[in-house]
């Protein structure tokens, strides 16, 4: 394994590690005053060594020895929070049951004296690294990179629409000024080679021009040097960043130049380049980079924008393959097909995996045997010894270049199996759990996890798989050859173990388990694991002997009742019983005092018992499953849960669904919880279920109470019972971003309109009358983008009025039964991309303007009048002239589907 990655690592264990002592001290006031002398002692040891293992960090040819070294820091990290975990359990009351041989005191003097080893070894090391960055200084760039080589069109195969595209804006002169052009993409997704493709185009239609690798290694002295010396400028021995400014400012003036700064890593490096760039004339700066967030800083105007390279289609990443295996005719064997598409896969549409795998395989024999033999061991060919070992070397760059707060992030996604995406708000809540999360002054943990994954997303190391209606990723996941990059890597520094097939040992050691296979029992001891997760469809045999365990996720596993021994795992924090067939919860559950998040979403729980309301540290109670029904969804698609009356108890909830309203006991009176919501206010999801009508006061009063509210729902208690919620005039939630009513309403609530930051409102079964058009209320809504009308209007016509709903891109209408009429007027709905409507059987042809709606993407129609579907058919559609700029218009019939488009 690389030195330079596994002292990341350890450098993540003990940064992370030394947050937790901080906060051990500090809470844990009860600790004898020995044991906390000792921890403070830890402490210090560690912010030594950690400050040593950032120097080395720039160490460019470590040696046995340090890696060694560094893997003895990461096995004392790790003791260390077993120490801590230890003591956790020590005040839980169940130490006696807990088989040790020494106590906390005798465990960290034993760490104490192997940090003291390791101490005696730092003067030496830090002489060594001295030593070693010294004489490495002269080495301007440490980045493996694989240089695109251009032969004729053979490396720009699916580049040719970009390179049009780029070429155009550079060569464009209508603007007389400076633009700049960020290409951003992940590692080997062949940014240079698109840029190059560029360059060569118009390069000739500049007055001077320059390309430029930028690498992290080079600073802005270098940047600047270089750029003076290419536009053949004499350069004086002494020369600063100052000197260089101006020397190059004044060379460039009333000149059109276009400069390229390729593999550009440090924001300051662009920065002091672009002080010594006058505007005007046409010019063109070309920067490629891998660090999209860089770019989205530097995004301060029109004048800089930004190009996203995507992956290759299946189909252009299928031709570039052929022409690098197959150079002598581009063409696949027959005999090869299904192992080249399976090969193909895994370069999932990367051009630099595509272009090595292809030029490797081009040597080797055209038989079955031999590429079956070869895909079988991609993943060891990808290791440091291996022969596509330079793919790992580009990847890897990207990995190394993180913080150590973002490391172990990044390295969590070898947990999940290739080709399963993860939920966005999954992984952060598993972040939290896991103490990867550093608490920020005035945000939550959320808000900061979600800022480590934006951030990871836009360095290209994460990718979005699925975006949500308002560009939030819904899902996310990594490259599969990013993926094979992590797995060995995480396995070796004993941060995830994965089962995926038969021959895995597993050693006392294990911090966490992935079983991604069926039926797994574990037997044997593995005291030290942290965090379990089953991927499989068999049972899993969950054993008492993870007594350190924080998480546990089993989601989709055979379950028909609720494991007893989860209640003896009293330092859980997470705990997903997600999509299994649990029917309850045991009391015992209030043993769990360390539990954040509850998930039993998709189970058959519908009651949860009072003594959770013990569970004081719970932020995430989701409790609720959805009756998925063919052809129109039920009133009550959504099944919440009873809650205990006194739920006030849980005063650190973020997330709350769905919790009943109201129910029955078994004297046939009602009960109400709704008043004890109101002091939850740190809540930022609502989910609530069989509201009654004289309940909405109580829940307007309680919503009040929650500032921090960005997520609401509320259903009625039947479709006969109105939902109330006028009262909440005075203190509406100002923050609210989601808003979902499920039931009639006499009207929209007048504070609906008020709600500045409200991006998606759903409106179903409302019924509202003609005076009461809900278009009139919610069209001045400055960053609406989704509107959902579902049985909501009872009128004959919608009108659409221009200036209005500016930012509105889904407009989703379904069983609007009266509805004979929509008018969308010129200048209205101008961001409007997707178009539904569904079961409205008097509806007789498309809306009046539709043809005015240019950015239309999508028109969707859901069991719509035959005369209705017929007018816009392609061939003699009377109304087809109307929708011919929408790319894509699909109408399904009883689920079947006929493509208009």
């Amino acid at each position: 394994m690389d030195p330079e990655i596994g002292g990341g690592i350890a450098g993540s264990a003990v940064t992370f590690l030394l947050v937790k002592l901080d906060a051990f001290a500090t809470r844990e006031w009860n600790m004898q005053e020995n044991i906390r002398r000792a921890v403070l002692n830890l402490g210090r040891e560690l912010r030594s060594i950690e400050a040593l293992l950032r120097d080395a960090a720039s160490k460019k040819d470590p040696d046995h020895q340090f890696t060694v070294w560094i893997q003895n820091v990461r096995d004392q990290a790790y003791a260390i929070e077993d120490v801590i975990d230890l003591f956790k359990l020590d005040q839980e009351s169940i130490w006696r049951r807990f088989k040790m041989r020494h106590s906390i005191n005798n465990l960290i003097q034993d760490i104490e004296e192997s940090l003291q080893s390791i101490q005696r070894t730092k003067e030496r090391y830090q002489t060594m690294t001295f030593t070693r960055i010294r004489s490495a200084s002269n080495n301007t760039d440490h980045h493996v990179r694989v240089e695109p080589a251009v032969n004729g069109n053979l490396d720009t195969v699916g580049i040719e629409e970009p390179t049009e595209k780029l070429a155009s804006w550079a060569s464009e002169e209508e603007k007389q000024r400076l633009e700049v052009m960020f290409v951003v993409g992940m590692a080997g997704s062949g940014k240079t080679t698109l840029v190059r493709s560029v360059y060569g185009k118009v390069k000739h239609h500049f007055d001077c021009h320059v390309w430029i690798t930028a690498s992290k290694s080079k600073t802005k002295l270098d940047i600047l040097t270089l750029l003076v010396e290419k536009f053949g400028c004499p350069i004086t021995q002494r020369a600063d960043v100052v000197g260089l400014t101006r020397k190059l400012r004044k060379h460039l003036l009333n000149k059109r130049y276009v400069i390229v700064l390729d593999d550009l890593w440090v924001k300051e490096v662009w920065e002091s380049v672009k002080l010594a760039l006058p505007d005007g004339r046409n010019s063109r700066i070309i920067i490629t980079t891998r660090r999209g967030d860089i770019a989205n800083s530097c995004r301060d105007g029109d004048s800089i924008d930004i190009h996203k390279i995507q992956p290759l289609s299946p189909e252009r990443a299928a031709e570039l393959f052929c022409l690098k295996a197959f150079s002598r005719n581009g063409r696949c064997p027959s005999g090869l097909e299904e192992v080249s598409k399976s090969i193909l896969q895994k370069c999932d549409g990367l051009p630099l995996g595509i272009i090595q795998i292809g030029r490797l395989l081009s040597i080797k024999p055209l038989t079955r045997n031999q590429w079956k033999i070869f895909h079988d061991s991609l993943e060891s060919e990808l290791r440091s010894n291996g022969e596509l070992s330079d793919i790992v070397k580009v990847l890897s760059a990207s990995y190394k270049d993180l913080p150590y707060h973002l490391r172990y992030c990044f390295l969590y996604m070898s947990i999940f199996p290739e080709n399963n995406p993860v939920k966005r708000r999954r992984l952060v809540r598993l972040w939290i759990a896991e103490g990867f999360v550093i608490e920020k002054s005035g945000r939550t943990l959320e808000e900061v996890g979600e800022e480590y994954l934006k951030e990871l997303i836009d360095r290209n190391l994460i990718k979005a798989n699925e975006l949500d209606f308002d560009g939030l990723p819904k899902s996310v996941g990594v490259h599969s050859l990013m993926l094979k990059m992590i797995l060995p890597l995480s396995h070796e520094e004993n941060f995830c173990t994965v089962c995926s097939g038969a021959g895995r040992n597993l050693t006392e050691n294990t911090r966490r388990l992935s079983i991604q296979k069926e039926d797994f029992d574990v037997s044997q001891d593995l005291p030290h694991v942290r965090s379990f997760f089953s991927f499989g469809i068999g049972k899993v045999k969950i054993g008492s002997n993870f007594k350190l365990l924080k998480v546990l996720d089993i989601q989709g596993t055979p379950l028909e009742e609720f494991p007893n021994v989860i209640t003896d795992l009293l330092l859980l924090r997470y705990l997903s019983l997600r999509n299994t067939n649990i029917k309850s919860i045991p009391r015992s559950l209030s043993d769990l005092r360390h539990l954040e998040t509850l998930d039993l979403k998709q189970t058959l729980v519908t009651k949860v018992p009072k003594p959770v309301l013990q569970l004081e540290k719970l932020r995430n109670l989701l409790v609720y499953r959805y009756n998925y029904m063919e052809g129109v969804p039920p009133f009550d698609i959504v099944q919440g849960f009873q809650a205990p009356k006194k739920i006030t108890a849980l005063k650190n909830l973020q997330k709350l669904s769905f919790v009943k309203a109201s129910v029955q006991s078994r004297l046939s009176r009602q009960l109400r919880m709704i008043q004890g919501l109101e002091s939850l206010t740190q809540l930022r999801k609502l989910g609530v279920v069989e509201l009654a009508k004289e309940d909405g006061a109580s829940l307007c009063h309680s919503i009040g109470n929650m500032p921090n509210l960005h997520s609401l729902s509320v259903t009625s208690l039947s479709m006969e019972v109105p939902i109330e919620l006028d009262a909440m005039t005075n203190n509406p939630p100002a923050l609210l971003q989601r808003l979902y009513l499920k039931g009639p309403l006499l009207k929209v609530p007048s504070w609906i309109s008020s709600l500045h930051d409200l991006v998606r409102i759903r409106l179903k079964w409302s019924s509202l009358s003609v005076a009461e058009n809900p278009i009139a209320a919610l069209q001045n809504l400055p960053y609406l983008v989704e509107l959902q009308l579902l049985d909501a209007y009872t009128g004959p016509q919608l009108e659409f009025k221009s200036g209005k709903f500016r930012q509105l891109k889904i407009l989703d209408l379904q069983q609007l039964e009266r509805l004979s009429s929509i008018v969308m007027e010129e200048g209205t709905s101008p961001c409007l991309q997707k178009l539904i409507i569904s079961h409205c059987s008097k509806l007789g042809h498309v809306p009046r303007g539709i043809d005015k709606l240019i950015h239309l993407q999508m028109l969707l129609l859901y069991d719509m009048p035959d005369p209705f579907v017929t007018r816009l058919r392609r061939n003699g559609g009377r109304l087809r002239r109307l929708v011919q700029h929408i790319p894509c218009i699909h109408s399904f019939k009883q689920r079947q589907l006929e493509d208009l488009s």
